[in-house]
């Protein structure tokens, strides 16, 4: 889990899809967003929904950077939304209690 926490915190994107996705954070809902996201079925676990998020995310990015006209700027959001959601989440397991 450390790894992919890494990987994020190694992410680079402009700084307005960022702040965009950190004012979403607050009202993210993991039950409702992963199903949007990832398609119906079982709510996958916070690694495995990171890496399933990673992996459309980096697409969302390529369709971003090459001009895509099929890029949707809101699902970009609405992903990054999701990554800091289940992010956080797994921080928040991996902490020590004090």
């Amino acid at each position: 889990m450390t790894d992919l926490i890494t990987m994020l915190d190694r992410l680079r994107r402009p700084r307005l899809l960022i702040q965009a996705a950190r004012a979403g954070c607050d009202d993210y809902r993991r039950d409702t967003h992963l199903r949007r996201l990832l398609g119906p079925g079982r709510v996958p676990k916070s690694g495995e929904a990171l890496i399933r998020l990673i992996e459309i995310e980096d697409m969302l990015n390529g369709q971003r950077r090459s001009g895509d006209a099929g890029y949707s700027l809101v699902t970009h959001v609405d992903v990054l939304i999701a990554m800091m959601g289940e992010a956080r989440l797994a921080r928040a397991v991996s902490r020590p209690a004090p």
